[in-house]
């Protein structure tokens, strides 16, 4: 009899060739028999499903194959249901994990196994593997308990989340409905603070980077981030949805504040100009608190230079 695995690894793929190699290599790496990878492809017309096939004497693989849809959050939901495991996770064709990753988080789901939530720092990497520099979480450098409350507050700024960072349990996102399939850019970001809210509703943070991050041109979320109009919308929506009444305006300026950027910055990765003198007078609107919340929370400063990086090295 096959035993239940602990943790479902949730792989969406997509003409995934280039990248999806090294991302299913991280998975062998932490050499835990007791995980399935459930992987969900979206109508590869490369050798996504080739590679797949060439590991499933190395990992326990579930592929599930499907038409063409053009939606990794539709996919990821499918692929969530199909899972069986009690904890389940996400890894991206373009990401990977670090080695010891799911030893730790074991270690951490023994000592706080009320949490909803297991999360980790991440790297940023560029297209050849190449790191880039540390994406971190606005925590500290000290493991802990985050509140509901706190992980909102914060969430709401700014999503730290990598997407191949997060461990959660199952049954809980499913009873929360998945992923919103409306959201293409946001969904994640979305997902997370509708975990993070639940009661207890406690976040268990490790402060060590065991995740990669790829910035690349051809990802997703650069492609479909040049219609403006949307991807602002997209981001609202989710600050509209978790915004408490009850937060102080401050927290709430910050938070659309940031909006603001992130759509700037999108348009100058697409050759548009933002509006900069606004986007000045905002800021200083925001005052000395606002100021210090949005450039701890926000990692502004770490996402910009990994991709100016990146952006650098494709030059050269």
């Amino acid at each position: 009899m096959i035993q239940q695995p602990w943790l479902s690894v949730i792989i969406p793929t997509y003409n995934g060739g280039k990248y999806l190699v090294a991302a299913l290599d991280s998975v062998v790496l932490q050499q835990d028999t007791e995980i399935e990878c459930v992987v969900i492809d979206d109508g590869s017309t490369d050798n996504t499903l080739e590679i797949i096939q060439s590991y499933q004497d190395k990992l326990r693989i579930k592929l599930i194959t499907k038409a063409r849809q053009g939606n990794w959050v539709a996919t990821t939901n499918i692929a969530l249901a199909a899972a069986t495991g009690e904890y389940a996770c996400f890894l991206h064709q373009d990401d990977l994990w670090l080695q010891g990753r799911l030893a730790l988080i074991k270690s951490a789901i023994a000592l706080y196994p009320q949490a909803n939530l297991y999360l980790h720092d991440a790297v940023f990497i560029d297209q050849h593997g190449k790191p880039l520099g540390l994406w971190r979480c606005p925590f500290g450098k000290r493991q802990k308990i985050i509140s509901a409350d706190t992980m909102r507050q914060k969430l709401l700024i700014q999503n730290f989340i990598a997407i191949p960072a997060p461990i959660f349990k199952r049954q809980t996102a499913l009873q929360l409905g998945g992923l919103n399939q409306q959201l293409w850019y946001t969904a994640d970001w979305d997902f997370w603070l509708k975990l993070a809210s639940q009661s207890p509703g406690n976040t268990c943070y490790l402060p060590k980077p065991l995740a990669a991050f790829r910035v690349h041109p051809e990802s997703q979320t650069i492609r479909r981030s040049s219609s403006l109009g949307e991807f602002r919308q997209q981001m609202r929506a989710v600050v509209d949805n978790y915004l408490d009444p009850q937060l102080t305006s401050e927290v709430a300026k910050v938070a659309f504040f940031s909006t603001e950027v992130n759509t700037s910055l999108a348009a100058i990765v697409h050759g548009e100009s933002p509006n900069l003198i606004k986007l000045a007078k905002d800021f200083l609107l925001l005052g000395p608190f606002g100021w210090r919340r949005y450039w701890q929370d926000s990692r502004i400063q770490e996402r910009v230079l990994a991709r100016l990086k990146a952006k650098l090295q494709t030059q050269t």
